[in-house]
């Protein structure tokens, strides 16, 4: 494989002649909500680069719709695995790609999946595994946006870690201005204690603050021991895992977001919502918000624990109602000219 430069389409040039259909760039990120946001800024950069190209994303079908906003995608094509593994094939039909770009990880896995189809060229990070793979190293603690931006400048590819934001969404809230409690993760090691979320609603219900709480599909017993815990009203529970019109909605027009390290928090800073974001096992530093004064990483450094673990991580258990309160207070004071969750124009920082 060789090295992959960007093509005369970035400097506006059309591809050349006699070729047809237009070539291809794949790129698989067959992951989670919150792991497409984070690659939001790298595809972007894809875009720029190659915009006389296709550009087909491999990744869950039932993130079209937050592959339709980011504004850089051709094509989703479904891919996807349990316990985040990857794909086993892809239904790729047609000619090879003409570049193909591993935003999956840094193993053999990806690498052949992708050499199988026979592209052109691959961008992709090193490994001794597979040696004909010339990219640059994997750095384990790199902030996962940082690293495939890296990644791609490494190709030549210009690309902003802080090209995060998505349009507003038009549909409206379903809860304007109130605060989102999202119990829920991708494993129970990043699961803060259902108490102290009902805690932090109770005190927040208190102070005359509309409080309403999210789950995923499979999260319908969290969501509900919440509620009933919190006293919260059912015209306040969004159980079953939100549309995503209506979770973006939801999120876009909330006074502030509070959960754990997923999905919710990313969208959160893509639509510049307030957010407290409680961290373990793994550090801020990896997954956590732009530095900005709306968004706060809360944090106990410790020892890495398993982020795929089974039981509520140390470090999360360290972070205590009154960190969460003192984090919302914060925000609170900090004031906004704006009404709740209104964004500012994209291209802004987040």
């Amino acid at each position: 494989m060789t090295h992959a430069t960007p093509d005369r389409a970035r400097d506006g040039a059309p591809p050349e002649p006699g070729g047809g259909a237009r070539p291809r760039v794949l790129v698989l990120r067959a992951l989670g909500l919150g792991d497409l946001l984070a690659g939001v800024p790298a595809l972007r950069a894809l875009r720029r680069a190659y915009s006389g190209h296709e550009l087909v994303l491999a990744t869950p079908a039932e993130l079209a719709p937050v592959v339709a906003a980011t504004g850089a995608v051709d094509r989703l094509l479904p891919a996807a695995e349990p316990c985040r593994a990857v794909p086993r094939a892809l239904d790729w039909t047609g000619p090879p790609p003409d570049v193909a770009v591993d935003l999956h990880g840094n193993g053999p896995p990806s690498h052949r999946l992708l050499m199988g189809l026979g592209p052109r060229k691959l961008l992709a990070f090193a490994h001794p595994e597979t040696p004909e793979v010339d990219g640059p190293p994997w750095y384990a603690e790199e902030h996962e946006r940082d690293r495939w931006c890296r990644l791609l400048e490494a190709y030549g590819i210009d690309a902003d870690p802080a090209d995060l934001r998505l349009p507003r969404p038009q549909a409206p809230s379903p809860a304007p201005g109130a605060v989102v409690l999202h119990p829920g993760a991708g494993a129970p090691s990043r699961c803060w204690p259902v108490e102290r979320y009902a805690a932090v609603a109770e005190a927040l219900r208190a102070r005359g603050r509309r409080v309403v709480v999210t789950g995923g599909a499979d999260e319908g017993d969290l969501v509900a021991r919440l509620a009933k815990l919190a006293h919260l009203p059912d015209t306040d529970v969004f159980g079953g895992g939100l549309p995503y019109d209506r979770l973006s909605a939801l999120v876009a027009g909330a006074r502030a977001v509070v959960s754990g390290d997923t999905g919710i928090a990313h969208l959160a800073v893509a639509h510049a919502t307030p957010s407290v974001t409680l961290f373990g096992p793994v550090p801020p530093s990896r997954w956590g918000p732009p530095d900005h004064p709306r968004h706060r990483a809360l944090w106990h450094p410790g020892p890495d624990g398993d982020p795929h673990g089974h039981e509520t991580d140390p470090a999360l258990l360290r972070i205590g109602t009154d960190d969460v309160l003192d984090a919302l207070d914060v925000l609170d004071a900090l004031g906004a000219p704006d009404a709740p969750g209104a964004a500012p124009a994209l291209g802004e920082a987040p």
